[in-house]
């Protein structure tokens, strides 16, 4: 079944954190990920607002796992380690 990979982030550093971005995309992109979201119009309904929020859709937990795993995202992840607040969620989806 698909997967949902969800991130809400606080940017504290922008340039460091656009390094990330253009290195992560392309990780999630090898491993199957489509974004759905990227920083769109949001409502903070309930809990802790983060002011950028992003959904990726991937085949599989595993796939969205095996990319946050892979060498390639996390020499990505290294730009966002002290350039942002986040919190990183894979959900798998409910069958239609």
């Amino acid at each position: 079944m698909t997967a949902l990979w969800i991130a809400h982030v606080n940017v504290t550093d922008a340039d460091s954190y656009g390094e990330y971005a253009k290195l992560a995309g392309p990780a999630i992109a090898a491993h199957g990920g489509v974004f759905l979201a990227r920083g769109s119009r949001y409502v903070q309904l309930e809990g802790n607002e983060r002011a950028r929020n992003v959904v990726a859709r991937f085949p599989s937990v595993e796939d969205a796992l095996a990319c946050y795993n892979s060498a390639e995202y996390q020499a990505a992840l290294e730009h966002a380690k002290n350039a942002a607040e986040r919190d990183l969620v894979i959900v798998e989806e409910n069958p239609a």
